[in-house]
């Protein structure tokens, strides 16, 4: 299998996790229970699998039954006849992420911040907090996010924490997922406003990829949402190889 299979292989399995799912076609649909949230709500297709008309009906029509908007996030060279039965049907490509990995990962905290691995209640909720806020949450923080962190961690994954040396306040923080077939995603890299443009990111990536492989992964991806963000991974010895497509259903598009 092809580095890119193993990656898509190892997407479709996690993407289930804590979702309500349903093969549609050649789509493994996935549905979030009580968030619209378009990046937790989202179909893969089966790898080397075609797109009917009929199929891509169904799946648009199982998302709006949940009031949901109809997407999909995959990497296109595994099914590639699907991106333009999709256009076909009324979707937009939102974009395209560069798909990175990284073998030998570089990292080297910056000075009065260190990166850890969170034990304690307290620090697993200083995760939670740093990743709602990074991303621009405004709602209260639910118990069930840091639950979510523990859960990854007790399930093989790796979770960092990076704070402040002096006073203890978390930073930044970072996770890899838990890992299917060797193959981990690093994602939920989020730093406070006040302690940006320290190289946190980027030492929290490595950090993470090193922790990974460590503890028997051999594939760490990741995708990048953005040029700057590519050029913070690659600080941290992540390489490109290939692209992941964002694509969603236009409902004025269909129309036309």
């Amino acid at each position: 299998m092809d580095l890119e299979s193993r990656i898509q292989d190892a997407l479709r399995q996690h993407a289930p996790r804590g979702r309500d799912t349903e093969q549609i076609g050649s789509f493994l649909a996935t549905f979030t229970r009580g968030t619209d949230n378009p990046y937790l709500n989202y179909a893969i297709p089966d790898e080397g699998g075609s797109a009917s008309p009929e199929d891509v009906e169904a799946l648009v029509n199982a998302y709006r039954a949940r009031d949901r908007k109809p997407r999909l996030e995959y990497i296109p060279s595994v099914a590639p006849t699907v991106e333009a039965e999709l256009i076909r049907a009324g979707f937009e490509i939102e974009g395209r992420l560069p798909l990175m990995t990284c073998q030998a990962p570089q990292f080297e905290p910056p000075a009065g911040v260190e990166l850890v691995s969170p034990s304690t209640e307290n620090e697993f909720r200083g995760v939670a907090e740093v990743q709602w806020e990074a991303y621009g949450e405004t709602e209260p923080m639910p118990d069930s996010a840091v639950a979510g962190l523990r859960r990854t961690a007790d399930t093989g994954g790796v979770v960092v924490l990076a704070r402040s040396v002096e006073t203890g306040e978390a930073a930044g923080a970072g996770l890899c997922v838990a890992p299917h077939d060797g193959v981990t995603e690093l994602a939920a890299i989020g730093v406070r406003e006040k302690f940006r443009r320290r190289g946190i990111a980027a030492a929290m990536a490595g950090w993470l990829t090193r922790a990974a492989h460590d503890k028997g992964m051999t594939l760490v991806f990741l995708m990048a949402h953005g040029s700057d963000e590519a050029r913070i991974y690659r600080r941290a010895g992540f390489v490109d190889r290939g692209e992941v497509l964002h694509i969603s259903f236009s409902a004025e598009r269909s129309r036309s």
